[in-house]
């Protein structure tokens, strides 16, 4: 039988170009690496055969390919770029063909493009940890150290550079590739060393020979403590998601969240980043072990007879009337084997689900030990009666419990014993000051200098005694990702703690604590 013929549609050219329009019906598959041409925009790794342009300052990339600076016929892609008459098309290496696509939506409502504009022109954005911007501090003659860029076509260019210019300082650095994509961030109590590091032998063929190869820029930001550049690189993290931050990480080593919410009946769920506070009862974390953490959650629910299903199941609690005298089913076993409350078919009021939202909160707390009492005796009288598939079941979901248990009693001594003002380390010896309440940063604020500078910042001082005071509620502040900040750094430096003081008494403090000898 002869096969079925299939016939292509020809998609009509721009009138105004003569190139291809990029819609869905012409689109290529993912394997087709499509890569922005445009001219005086920068170009990305490996779009052009012959290629010795230099990436300068602002992130441009300046010069000609090496085909036309030898007089060699230019390849394809190198004449397909100069026919280019507009910008934002984009040339498919396997056929050459030039496409126009939408830019691409990233979160926050922004463009890619918009997006890698900013990080080139605007160092890495702006830093919530940083109070050298504020009127009053420039004011004084005090702002923040700029930012530094360097740019270059091989890493011997980029390590010239790095030696040359680089300060031997605590900071933050990221790496960009031909295209501006920033690629990864990380940070270090000596810059230089640190960027150094990624151009000896012993990087090759790890995953900083990795990064330094397709590394054309590198940017750095000093910060005035390892605390502070600890603080900035989590921020920036977070907000760009750099590649090499992401990929290839164990699942062990992926940070996430603890979270219960999600109205109207609410469930533990774990979630890459805190939630918004209106969509949930409580936040903790980070914990590391995505794996791990959803069997916990797995167990909590089951513990707190929660319900796991999908936000998409239309709950209907006792107390709710029904047009139709019909029973709603359940949608899982859960209810039946009494694991759940079954909110899905009215075998619950709202109070008595609420009631076990409350307990389950109170575990969040870190010091709940009644959920492993009750497991324990459900283990020990399941084994007593043989009914040893219950009785490890009732065993596994103890040892999430417990592990639980002992990273939410982390959690909740660091939440106990940090609510105070830090002052750390600032520029130039003079300190800054961090509010901490519950374990993160909540605001900062530079030092005074003198009684005039005091006199200014006294009406903050007094707003955050009042934010210290309001007690141990779970209200979080914008920054929650701070919380294992700042445990491991007094964990590791005790001494720092002599630095702290309540805003009630800076009146008194501010004369010696403004001055912090510099490390």
């Amino acid at each position: 039988m002869a096969g079925k013929r299939t016939t292509r549609r020809r998609t009509p050219h721009d009138p105004a170009t003569g190139l291809l329009p990029l819609d869905e019906s012409t689109a290529e598959d993912e394997s087709t690496a499509e890569y922005e041409l445009s001219v005086g925009d920068s170009v990305p790794d490996d779009s052009l055969a012959n290629d010795s342009s230099a990436i300068d300052a602002s992130g441009k990339v300046s010069g000609q390919a090496s085909g036309k600076a030898s007089g060699e016929t230019p390849a394809r892609s190198d004449r397909v770029a100069e026919a280019i008459p507009k910008k934002g098309y984009r040339v498919s290496r396997r056929t050459g063909s030039l496409r126009r696509p939408p830019p691409p939506a990233i979160a926050g409502g922004e463009t890619a493009a918009a997006s890698v504009s900013e990080t080139l022109t605007q160092g890495f954005g702006n830093n919530p940890f940083d109070p050298y911007h504020a009127d009053t501090v420039q004011r004084a003659g005090y702002s923040g150290r700029p930012t530094e860029m360097i740019g270059g076509e091989t890493s011997r260019e980029l390590r010239d550079q790095v030696q040359s210019l680089c300060p031997p300082v605590p900071g933050v650095y990221g790496m960009f590739n031909r295209s501006g994509e920033l690629i990864y961030v990380g940070k270090s109590n000596s810059l230089r060393n640190r960027l150094s590091s990624y151009f000896g032998q012993s990087a090759r063929g790890e995953k900083a020979g990795r990064i330094i190869e397709h590394t054309r820029a590198i940017q750095w930001e000093t910060q005035p403590s390892d605390f502070a550049a600890q603080l900035r690189e989590q921020s920036l993290i977070r907000r760009w998601i750099p590649r090499f931050n992401v990929q290839g990480v164990p699942e062990r080593q992926r940070p996430v969240y603890l979270c219960l919410g999600r109205k109207p009946a609410e469930t533990f769920y774990i979630a890459s980043s805190p939630p918004a506070k209106s969509e949930c009862v409580a936040v903790e974390g980070p914990f590391f072990g995505a794996g791990r953490m959803s069997r916990v959650v797995d167990a909590l629910n089951k513990t707190f007879r929660l319900r796991d299903c999908s936000q998409q199941t239309v709950f209907q609690f006792s107390e709710q009337l029904s047009l139709f005298d019909v029973q709603p089913r359940p949608g899982c076993l859960r209810l039946e084997i009494g694991t759940c409350l079954g909110p899905c078919a009215a075998a619950c009021s709202r109070e008595e689900y609420a009631t076990r939202v409350s307990e389950a909160e109170s575990f969040l707390d870190g010091f709940n030990e009644e959920p492993l009492i009750a497991t324990q005796e459900i283990m020990d009288n399941a084994s007593a009666n043989r009914q040893y598939e219950l009785a490890a079941r009732a065993r596994d979901t103890l040892k999430s419990l417990n592990y639980a248990q002992r990273k939410l009693g982390h959690l909740a001594d660091a939440r106990q014993k940090y609510s105070f003002v830090y002052a750390a380390t600032g520029y130039d010896g003079r300190s800054i000051w961090y509010l901490i309440r519950r374990g993160e940063i909540v605001d900062v604020a530079a030092a005074p200098a003198d009684a005039a500078q005091y006199r200014e910042i006294k009406p903050l001082m007094k707003k955050w005694a009042s934010r210290l005071a309001a007690g141990n509620s779970r209200v979080t502040s914008d920054y929650p990702y701070t919380v294992s900040v700042v445990a491991a750094w007094f964990r590791k430096h005790r001494k720092e703690l002599k630095q702290s003081f309540a805003p009630e008494t800076a009146g008194r403090k501010y004369r010696h604590l403004s001055r912090v000898p510099v490390a």
